[in-house]
């Protein structure tokens, strides 16, 4: 069994368009196994029930925010250890700044290509 038919990735965005092309990117790469939310008070829930390698997470959400999301994982013993990549149209010097020391694994921008997403996850997991 290869990395991309064992991986299991969180995709939180709350807008249902940016979900969707994060999961059509993650079929073209051949990653089957995702869960999607659109809030991140419910995606922690859910990792807390049904555990995940890594969180793609959309930077701009109301509520909890990607980088609150981030500090959220990385301070629960649950998932401290879950690869975690913020997805975001403006990675401003203060948000990369912010992130990396929440310990963020890795940002990819957007638009994106199925390739740079790749990319970005191989980065994070190793080879896809």
């Amino acid at each position: 069994m290869s990395l991309k038919d064992s991986l299991r990735i969180m995709v939180v965005d709350d807008m249902a368009t940016s979900r969707g092309l994060i999961t059509q990117a993650l079929d073209e790469i051949g990653v089957k196994t995702y869960l999607t939310e659109n809030d991140g008070r419910r995606a922690l829930e859910r990792m807390a029930t049904n555990p995940v390698h890594l969180v793609l997470s959309d930077y701009n959400m109301p509520g909890l925010d990607g980088l609150g999301l981030l500090k959220a994982v990385r301070t629960q013993p649950a998932t401290q250890k879950i690869g975690f990549i913020l997805v975001t149209g403006k990675p401003t010097p203060e948000i990369v700044a912010q992130a990396k020391q929440l310990g963020l694994n890795n940002m990819i921008k957007k638009p994106f290509t199925s390739a740079s997403m790749k990319q970005c996850i191989e980065s994070v997991v190793g080879r896809l």
